[in-house]
């Protein structure tokens, strides 16, 4: 059964990453009326929002476009930095959402934040002693515990991204409207990408919340 939900999830996980992929291909088509780049479009929303200690950068890759909390950066992949498209526009206004959030000390971003850390180390060590808890599970049933405490954090890490993201896509899209940036046509391709975006966190939320039952299930199945 737990074979199952999980190549279920990775099918759901392929189709969600394949049709967010397809869906910005498609925006990328629709050039916007306004003619401004991603770029451009992250510095007046940052403006509109009183934030001028915020910096919109160029960062190499696609699908790279992340806000940087340390720095305070607006990183913007190559093809939403230049571009003047429905998909650039999401982009950019999106990472933006992100950068309000901080400067408002949005309270499900404080969370993730400090949650940073344990992550970035957990993520290191935390399939190893996953792996070597299931192997000695009758010896030594300590060791797959400790490895579900881990990642437990790395599974409540998934869950409060989902808030983050979609509150980042809600602020974006209430300013690309309030201020007109977009035409009704471009609005609607904004929208939609940034759905599909926030579905791939849906998806490895499940995935994660999934793979930590399966293991708790290991646990508490051991012969004693």
């Amino acid at each position: 059964m737990g074979m199952i939900l999980m190549i279920l999830i990775m099918g759901a996980s392929w189709l969600v990453s394949y049709r967010l992929k397809s869906k910005f291909e498609e925006y990328s088509k629709l050039h916007l009326q306004n003619s401004m780049s991603g770029a451009e479009i992250a510095e007046k929303m940052l403006a509109d929002h009183g934030i001028f200690d915020v910096k919109v950068i160029s960062t190499p890759g696609r699908l790279t476009d992340h806000y940087n909390p340390a720095d305070k950066t607006v990183n913007l992949s190559e093809a939403v930095y230049n571009q003047r498209n429905a998909a650039a526009a999401a982009v950019a206004a999106h990472e933006v959402g992100h950068a309000v959030q901080h400067a408002t000390a949005y309270e499900w971003l404080t969370m993730r934040s400090k949650l940073v850390p344990v992550v970035s180390f957990a993520s290191n060590i935390v399939q190893w002693i996953l792996l070597a808890g299931v192997l000695m599970i009758n010896k030594f049933p300590e060791l797959l515990l400790v490895g579900i405490v881990i990642f437990a954090a790395t599974t409540l890490f998934s869950v409060i991204t989902l808030p983050v993201e979609y509150d980042a896509s809600n602020r974006a899209l209430a300013w690309l409207e309030n201020k007109r940036m977009l035409n009704h046509q471009e609005h609607d391709a904004a929208k939609d990408a940034l759905k599909w975006a926030a579905r791939t966190y849906v998806v490895a939320a499940i995935g994660s919340i999934a793979t930590l039952l399966y293991y708790v299930m290991i646990y508490m199945g051991r012969r004693d």
